[in-house]
């Protein structure tokens, strides 16, 4: 059996639904991408994409809610220096598209230095990666098949704990097509699967004569088929519900003050993502508004202390065969070491800054223009032992898992909330705690890490960023750590 190069496999089945059916062609992007060169600008892009969503909710024993969509569209986008022109339009026709591209050109007016005609470029294949099968993740499984995956979610809850009184469970399926056309040449393609399960369970139990109810979420997913949730998996997103709420029930109100705080591997990392993560971003560090502005190459965290975003991870929700601009993803070290090395770069900053794009160009969609984004974003294990590091704590908390929180760019200040902690004295566990806020400063928490453990974990696959307005899918990770010192805000 004979096949096609995977790129060029992606790149076909993309013509085949983004342009074929419309009258659409290489003529077509390149008749565009000429218009929007008739004046100097630096870049320009056409971003084609179609995609369709199904979703499936349970609750009470019956099937709430169904739900299927399809979207798709043209993103037409022009650079010039620092500014940005750009349209889209829900119709994919010649008309349609020449009509975006003549009115993002007239960004030239402003007018930059060392800017460059765009036009007339032989159409070339940009490198990408094979990181998930190609697949429509909503045909993996029949309408029956997923609401009886839901119900064996319900079932399997209930069956834990008889203080479990409720249970919501969701799972949705996405199959996103995309076709990136760039002004000097390059056409790349993805076809992106996602899919996502659910489960929120509400746990009740009479202290001293009150009803105290309490919540516990799981879930998990990424870039395959509905086949993924076998019984096990459920299993595994079940029993973390079910802890979590029935955790909860018992715990008393968190100290508050200064101390150590330990965090657990995995989700925790939402932290990494939030204090850190998003200061590594070329735009705010091109602007200056990032504390991390101007100090690559210099201490920011403590020995040991390794941060990377890398969207070449396979299957991982946050991973990208390509980025929303055609560039292939890569495996960036941002943090080496504790030493400063890298921002996450777009096409834009890249060129503004002088450096080369990171493969982190990404949009929520084609209404919305690319800017830089995380993908999966960790902190590399350690050399120390999770239970030893809980055990060097005399007076402090122990934080495994988190739910909302805040940052400051600019400051790096950050407020999260800890949905699951325990309070921790001479080194042993003692008790749950409810209504701890970690509030503190990104880069200098990473300067006060004194222990990493050696048990780096991802995410079960459940982030979603959100940056100026648009939402796309992440990971994050990271192993257990000491943290030596925080401000813990409490309710004791």
């Amino acid at each position: 059996m004979i096949t096609r190069e995977p790129t060029l496999e992606r790149l076909a089945l993309a013509q085949a639904q983004l342009l074929d059916p419309y009258g659409l062609s290489e003529a077509s992007l390149a008749q565009a991408l000429a218009l929007i060169g008739e004046h100097r600008v630096d870049d320009a892009d056409l971003y084609f994409q179609t995609t369709r969503h199904e979703g499936w909710s349970l609750e009470e024993g019956i099937v709430k809610s169904g739900s299927f969509s399809i979207d798709q569209g043209v993103g037409v986008r022009a650079v010039a220096g620092e500014k940005t022109a750009f349209a889209y339009s829900d119709d994919l026709s010649v008309e349609s598209l020449l009509d975006a591209a003549r009115t993002v050109r007239t960004i030239a007016a402003a007018g930059q230095h060392k800017r460059v005609k765009v036009a007339g470029k032989a159409a070339r294949m940009a490198k990408s990666r094979v990181l998930y099968a190609p697949m429509d993740p909503i045909g993996t499984l029949d309408s029956t098949q997923k609401v009886a995956l839901l119900e064996r979610v319900e079932r399997l809850a209930r069956a834990k704990d008889p203080r479990i009184v409720q249970v919501m469970a969701s799972v949705g399926a996405e199959y996103d097509v995309v076709l990136v056309a760039r002004a000097d040449g390059t056409r790349a393609a993805d076809v992106r699967p996602l899919v996502r399960l659910n489960v929120t369970v509400i746990a009740e139990q009479t202290v001293n004569g009150e009803l105290k109810r309490e919540v516990g979420t799981g879930g998990g997913g990424g870039r395959f088929g509905l086949g993924y949730f076998t019984d096990a998996v459920i299993a595994q997103y079940v029993d973390h519900a079910v802890h979590a709420a029935l955790t909860n029930l018992e715990s008393r109100p968190a100290p508050a003050g200064e101390m150590p705080v330990v965090l657990g591997p995995g989700w925790p990392g939402v932290l990494l993502h939030e204090a850190v993560g998003h200061g590594l971003e070329g735009d705010f560090n091109r602007k200056g508004s990032s504390t991390f502005s101007g100090r690559i190459g210099q201490r920011v965290a403590a020995k040991g202390v390794t941060v990377l975003d890398d969207g070449t991870i396979p299957d991982r929700r946050g991973s990208l065969n390509v980025d929303d601009e055609g560039h292939a993803t890569e495996r960036t070290v941002l943090i080496e070491d504790g030493i400063l090395r890298c921002y996450l770069q777009d096409s834009l900053n890249a060129r503004l800054m002088g450096v080369k794009p990171t493969g982190n160009g990404r949009r929520e969609s084609y209404a919305h223009v690319p800017m830089p984004r995380m993908t999966n974003t960790y902190m590399l294990g350690g050399q120390a032992d999770p239970k030893e590091i809980v055990a060097s704590i005399k007076r402090g908390l122990y934080a495994t898992n988190f739910g909302g929180g805040q940052v400051d760019i600019t400051s790096g200040k950050f407020v999260f909330s800890a949905s699951e902690a325990w309070w921790v004295e001479n080194g042993k566990v003692q008790y749950p705690v409810k209504g701890a806020t970690i509030i503190g400063n990104g880069p200098d928490a990473l300067t006060r890490v004194s222990m990493i453990g050696n048990d780096m974990r991802l995410d079960s696959g459940v982030g979603v960023c959100g940056k100026e307005g648009q939402s796309v899918p992440v990971g994050v990770g990271q192993p257990t750590l000491r943290i030596d010192r925080l401000t813990v805000g409490g309710t004791a």
